[in-house]
Formats: structure tokens, sequence, C-alpha cells
């Protein structure tokens, strides 16, 4: 599953140089990263409302989806708590119209004024589709749909450097194709997608953390992620996401994440606080809420998520 992670991590911005996000936006994100999904898609419906020919609304919305997705499909496996693979199910075909619709409207409105903001909007709308198709284990969708964000990307970079919140993509991009494996490599050639670096990457993730409008808290999110999986650096790991649990302590995936960084540390009592935090939360959505209860019961019980003594 982590051969794909690139393309299952990155989540929707907007530039430092754009419009100010719209309220709707504003407490659409607060809602989501808050832990409810639900009533952040309220939020982002009434943004497609006002403002219907932006892409902004239709993205957003689907990443409030991918987070309900996300903590449904949430598991213990390799000693790690994630999102590792799912089914295809009925939902998926509601949340890529999302992405076409935003993609068709940024694309749309590229042809008529090329911009920084719609090259980034549409690269959005395919990175969502491709960590779908990622969670899927569709590889080649995974791959397609990842190499045209990662061109839209670029794109915005070239027309305005200073457009902080591509970096997000940009950042992952680099960080995961510079630890692919020999098959996705294989992959990588055939569709002629550039190389990257591991260093580069997570220096556009932490530019993206600061100068970021839309993307600090998953590009935190998600570099914490990386430093866990791949290089073992749970200490750092630790220190990205307990912001983001004083930030938002309802959100039960922040809480879990946190909880698995301090297992791998050793610091038992600490993880066990996390998991139980995390199971006592009020979660409307239903599959989120039994996810949740399960994981934070398995860490709790199972010594396999213990790090170092």
């Amino acid at each position: 599953m982590f051969l794909l992670s690139f393309f299952l991590l990155i989540a929707p911005a907007t530039c430092a140089a754009a419009q100010a996000p719209a309220p709707e936006a504003k407490e659409g994100l607060r809602l989501l990263y808050s832990g409810d999904a639900d009533a952040a898609i309220t939020e982002f419906r009434k943004l497609q409302q006002h403002e219907p020919q932006s892409p902004a609304g239709f993205l957003l919305e689907a990443n409030a989806r991918w987070w309900k997705i996300y903590c449904a499909a949430c598991d213990i496996k390799w000693n790690l708590i994630d999102a590792f693979e799912r089914k295809k199910m009925p939902g998926d075909d509601e949340y890529f119209a999302l992405c076409d619709k935003a993609i068709a409207l940024a694309e749309s409105q590229i042809k008529k004024s090329d911009t920084a903001e719609m090259e980034f909007f549409a690269g959005m709308g395919y990175a969502l589709k491709a960590r779908l198709h990622g969670l899927r284990y569709e590889k080649m969708p995974t791959a397609r749909a990842g190499k045209s964000a990662r061109d839209h990307f670029a794109r915005a970079q070239q027309l305005d450097p200073s457009f902080a919140d591509a970096l997000t993509g940009l950042g992952l991009y680099n960080y995961y194709v510079d630890t692919l494996s020999t098959f996705v490599k294989v992959i990588r050639f055939m569709l002629f997608l550039p190389g990257g670096s591991k260093k580069e990457g997570v220096k556009q993730l932490e530019q993206a953390m600061q100068r970021g409008v839309y993307s600090p808290v998953e590009a935190r999110v998600y570099l914490a992620r990386n430093l866990r999986n791949y290089d073992q650096q749970y200490e750092r790991a630790a220190q990205l996401l307990a912001p983001l649990v004083e930030q938002f302590p309802s959100n039960p995936v922040f809480r879990l994440l946190l909880g698995d960084m301090y297992a791998k540390l050793g610091r038992k009592e600490k993880s066990a606080a996390q998991s139980n935090a995390a199971r006592t939360l009020t979660i409307a959505d239903p599959a989120c809420a039994a996810r949740v209860q399960h994981v934070a019961q398995t860490a709790l019980t199972s010594p396999r998520l213990a790090g170092p003594q």
C-alpha cells in the first residue's frame, strides 16, 4: 500500500497569493479537522452554491469525503495504524464525480486565462482521484492521475513561485518517488514520471506547513506519517502531530496516529491515553465511529504496536 502513498495523501489547498478563503471554506475546514466531516460538507456545499463556477467547494467536499473514507478504512497492519486498502464502495462514484467536476471547472478557466490558482485546483482534482484509486490498490489509474496532478502543480509553481500550497503536492511527490519500490519504479518509467528527492520533499512540506493557506494541517499530518513509515523518525513525527491533537482534540484520527507514534517511542502511558481519548469521542459518522472503536481497543490490548522499551 505504501508504494502508492503519494497519491493517497495530498489534500486540497489554495495559494498564498490567491483571494482569502471564503467563510464557508474556513468554517468547513475547522469542522473537518475537528472530526466532523459531515458538518464540513454542509459548509462546502454552501460554497458550491455561492460560487458555482469555482472548483474550490467541490474539491473541499471531495477532501472531506476522503477523511470519512480514511477513518472507516483505518486498521492495524505491519505494526502501524493507518488506512491500507479497501474494496470499491457504492459512494466512490460520487467522490470521483466531485473530482471530475472540479477538474472540468478549473481546466475550463485555464483555457481562458492560465493562472497558478486554476492549475493548482486542476492538480488537486487529479490528486484526489489518485488517492482513492490508490486505496483501492488500482496501480495504473493511480499513477496516471498522479502524473496529471504533478504536472499541474509544477505549472502552478512555474506561474507563481510564491504559490505555497502547491508545495504540499510537489513535496509529497518528491518524497515518495525517492522511496518507491522496484515495481513502482517500473510504472514510473512507463509513464515518464519525473524523479524526486526525499530531502527536497521534506523541505517543501515544511514550507507548506509554514506558508500554506489551506494545506498546513495536512502537510503536517502526512509529513509525520512519512517520517514514521519510511524513516522511523518517531520523535519528530510525534512533535509534528502533538500540536494538531491540542488544536483539534475531537479528531479521532489525529489521536490514533499520535498514539501510534508514542507506542513506537515506548511511551505506553501516553499511547494508551490517546487511544482511550479516541474511543470516548462522539463521532457522527457511524462507519468511522465503529472503526475508531476497533482500532483503539486493539491498540490498547495488542503488544504489536509497542516500540523500543
